[in-house]
């Protein structure tokens, strides 16, 4: 038998202990929804989530987060907005029935009263960065790492955060930096983001969280009344710049490379441990019971990596789809038609067609990894889970700094392939006799489908733990597409920080949930007079 690792030892504790935390505690009141009136909720909020998609493991804080926002924004409640939050999110299925103590409650209220004593004290005004450029609105920072420590309140993620801390304290045993790239405590930061990233591809809210957790352990359970408390409050501005300088350290893609790579076997590692917590150690220690296990859950992530693609892919498409359609009949027909005078049903066709066919390409040409892929996830997760004299290391350098003259190249080559690419799609557009404004549209709708596309090939890639080889005609097509993409994120990253589709969201929201409370007290009221029927 091998020696585990005391790093895996302890990594089996905390996933028992999230075991037994699955046990409901006897004597403690559940909150309970109305059945119907959580089905019809319920309904209505997965409809949303077609239409509003988001990657699959950011639904429930992506509600969270728009449910928040709407509270704020049309606020009605006097000091006790914890409730209706909770109950709301009970009734739209984002958390099971009759599995959230009522306890929690006045912790939700806390955590609330909390963040919005920052945004009531804190002055309104904006600070100019050292890059020059405007802070985002400090409300929906706040609000975003708010919703992210509710939804952490409402169901702890003990088995996602162990997995965390058991990658990053064995990443920082391997990866290597000299002092004038980055300091010991810098590199441990990068590499708690980037594990973060790599394993559960956790947005930049909850890391900011994160990090603002590990700067201020006291945070989850602070007191408004306690001096650090009202320092931070009073320097919120300052906190928040200097985090989000952490995520966007000019290394941090070189920290996530390397851990994106490696990922896997910490992966597979975590699910073999949580199918049995209390008998993961004896059976770790035998390595033809670990080989099965492996292969029994690699077969398993290799299914389920294909069918969240595949889903995603299908949601994404739906979503733009549902907005091409929506902005062709409120904009883009009335104003070819009545404005322009040059309507072309070609054009609006293709317009709405051609998006939902270049997601279909991208996603049926994502290739599985290959066969000797898995004898490389055998091999890693040893070297990980038992004792070994010799490690792994992987060293980060300094970027070599480029001359002006081939800093300039560069760039020409690349605001060349720029011109060349949108050039293409514009001369094609015209040949169609596409108006202006179905052009834009157009390449619009393209760029943010080519950059969805990217991120799900991206994701694909979960599984593999060797870097793709780069080919000439790879190099070539990414030259091109790459232009494309980078203006889908720049779009899609605008279209995210516009309050218009929340505030059209919550327009809808607020009469449906109106309808949804009041049949649920209608239910309550009829079942209260049955039970008089004596």
């Amino acid at each position: 038998m091998n020696t585990i690792s005391p790093q895996t030892q302890q990594l089996i504790q905390k996933y028992q202990l999230w075991y037994q935390s699955l046990v409901p505690e006897e004597g403690v009141s559940t909150i309970h929804v109305d059945e119907i009136a959580s089905r019809v909720a319920a309904f209505y909020e997965k409809i949303k989530g077609v239409v509003d998609w988001k990657e699959e493991h950011l639904l429930r804080k992506r509600a969270i987060e728009r449910i928040l926002k709407r509270r704020i924004i049309f606020r009605k409640e006097n000091g006790n907005m914890a409730e209706s939050l909770v109950y709301e999110l009970i009734r739209g299925g984002y958390f099971p029935n009759d599995s959230i103590p009522e306890l929690k409650i006045a912790k939700v209220q806390k955590i609330l009263n909390k963040y919005l004593f920052i945004l009531e004290k804190t002055p309104e005004k904006e600070i100019i960065s050292e890059t020059g450029k405007p802070v985002v609105q400090l409300q929906d920072w706040l609000l975003d790492i708010a919703s992210y420590e509710l939804e952490k309140t409402l169901s702890p993620p003990l088995k996602e955060e162990a997995l965390i801390d058991y990658m990053a304290n064995l990443m920082k045993e391997r990866i290597k930096v000299s002092e004038e790239v980055a300091t010991e405590d810098k590199k441990n930061i990068q590499i708690y983001i980037a594990v973060q990233r790599a394993l559960f591809n956790l947005d930049e809210s909850t890391i900011a969280y994160c990090i603002l957790s590990k700067r201020y352990p006291e945070w989850h359970n602070i007191s408004l009344a306690t001096p650090l408390f009202l320092k931070i409050a009073e320097n919120i501005y300052v906190v928040k710049e200097s985090i989000e300088k952490e995520l966007n350290h000019p290394l941090s893609e070189k920290f996530f490379n390397i851990c994106k790579i490696h990922n896997t076997p910490y992966l597979i590692l975590g699910d073999i441990i949580a199918k049995n917590p209390l008998e993961a150690q004896e059976n770790l220690e035998n390595p033809e019971i670990l080989e099965g296990q492996i292969k029994e859950s690699y077969s398993q992530r290799i299914i389920k990596l294909k069918a969240r693609l595949r889903r995603a892919a299908i949601y994404s498409t739906i979503s733009i789809f549902i907005t091409k359609i929506t902005l062709a009949l409120a904009i883009e027909i009335p104003i070819d038609k009545y404005i322009m005078n040059e309507f072309n049903s070609l054009s609006l066709g293709i317009n709405i067609l051609f998006p939902v066919f270049l997601m279909f390409l991208l996603v049926i040409t994502i290739r599985p990894p290959k066969k000797e892929n898995l004898e490389r996830v055998i091999m890693e997760i040893s070297k990980i889970c038992y004792q070994k004299e010799r490690k792994d290391i992987y060293e980060i350098r300094k970027p070599k700094k480029r001359g002006k003259i081939l800093g300039t190249i560069i760039f020409s080559i690349y605001a060349l392939a720029f011109l060349v690419s949108f050039g293409i799609i514009i001369k094609v557009l015209q040949g169609l006799n596409f108006g202006i404004l179905s052009m834009a549209i157009f390449i619009f709708f393209v760029s943010v489908i080519s950059f969805l596309g990217a991120k799900i090939r991206e994701r694909s890639k979960e599984l593999t733990v060797e870097e793709e080889k780069e080919t000439f005609i790879r190099s070539l097509f990414d030259l091109f597409s790459l232009p494309i993409v980078r203006m889908g994120r720049w779009f899609s990253e605008k279209w995210a920080k516009l309050n218009i589709a929340l505030i059209i969201s919550a327009l809808i929201d607020m009469p449906f949930l109106t309808f949804v409370e009041f049949l649920e007290q209608w239910r309550y009221f009829l079942k209260e007079k049955k039970e008089e029927i004596h």
